[in-house]
């Protein structure tokens, strides 16, 4: 859990992500077209992404990866990130994580 609180500390928004998982790279590329430019985390890539993987669940990641934070808070996974989008709520979200600024 601190390790997550670490990696996600000082950053607008943090991706764990899985470089072969297509709902990663969908939400990746969702987050970056509103001119974003995300942290990504690949954890099949990091000797320590099982260990992450563990204490992001631990953290409260319920639906696998990707799994992601905008202002260091736990939004969730693809569906409550597109949920949030599909409600016009993500833009407003990216913008007060000062994220993006249009």
């Amino acid at each position: 859990m601190e390790a997550i609180t670490r990696l996600t500390a000082d950053k607008p928004v943090v991706i764990f992500s899985k470089s072969s998982c297509c709902m990663s790279h969908t939400i990746k590329t969702l987050i970056s077209s509103f001119g974003a430019n995300p942290t990504v985390y690949e954890l099949d890539e990091l000797p320590n992404g099982h260990q992450l993987e563990r204490a992001l669940v631990a953290a409260g990641a319920r639906s696998g990866l990707p799994v992601v934070y905008i202002g260091e808070e736990l939004v969730g996974g693809a569906n409550e990130v597109m949920s949030l989008h599909v409600k016009g709520k993500l833009v407003p979200l990216l913008k007060q994580a000062r994220a993006i600024w249009v």
